[in-house]
């Protein structure tokens, strides 16, 4: 049975990558996984039949059979599990390669999305430069760490893991910041994993929805 992923039917950055069901996109090319895309409009979102799926009304969800999930990080987890290519065979090296999916999206993300909330929601107020500098000095706290960590290597663990995947995906929510500018490896790490083909089958697949068009 082939899977089904919502997507928004209007990204709100008009299909630059930064909407989530990109990440679930990305893992099933990875995994040469065939699947479907059911688009929801942002009023959709908060009808019963898509909170059924999602409790939240947000995107992406997963349908297989009986299963709904919910959470980018639960469904690349849940693709990643089932099929090769996402995590290491190796015991230890897998659970690092975990840890790594956890850390992207509970230490890294939360300050680059305050970030984003920040510039949307607070741009007008007096107080909103001296809380972007703020939070950019923890997003910097995080970026020295992680820059540190992956040194001159090319993926965190070993070879291109979900783990990297996750982190890349977080990672590029500050291409237009130019914070990621400051560490140079940690700039190209993402270009490499930009520079996938399975990553760019998936940008160019919500690109097309975006741009009025079939993805080829």
């Amino acid at each position: 049975m082939t899977p089904t992923i919502t997507a928004f039917e209007h990204s709100p950055d008009g299909g630059q990558g930064l909407a989530r069901d990109t990440r679930v996109r990305w893992a099933f090319e990875e995994v040469g996984q065939p699947y479907k895309v059911h688009l929801v409009s942002f009023n959709a979102m908060k009808e019963p039949e898509h909170m059924a799926r999602h409790p939240f009304g947000q995107i992406p969800t997963y349908e297989e059979g009986n299963l709904v999930l919910f959470e980018s990080g639960a469904i690349v987890f849940h693709i990643a599990e089932r099929h090769a290519g996402l995590l290491p065979a190796e015991a230890e090296a897998r659970a690092r390669a975990i840890a790594w999916m956890f850390a992207a999206l509970n230490t890294v993300e939360p300050p680059i999305l305050d970030r984003a909330t920040t510039w949307i929601s607070e741009w007008k107020e007096p107080w909103c430069e001296q809380r972007l500098r703020l939070v950019d000095d923890r997003i910097r706290d995080r970026l020295g760490d992680l820059s540190t960590r992956l040194g001159s290597a090319d993926w965190l663990d070993g070879p291109f893991s979900a783990g990297d995947l996750m982190m890349v995906s977080v990672l590029i929510r500050l291409r237009s910041s130019g914070i990621l500018d400051e560490y140079p490896n940690l700039s190209a790490y993402v270009a490499r994993g930009e520079a996938r083909p399975a990553y760019r089958r998936a940008f160019a697949a919500q690109l097309a929805i975006n741009a009025g068009k079939q993805p080829a």
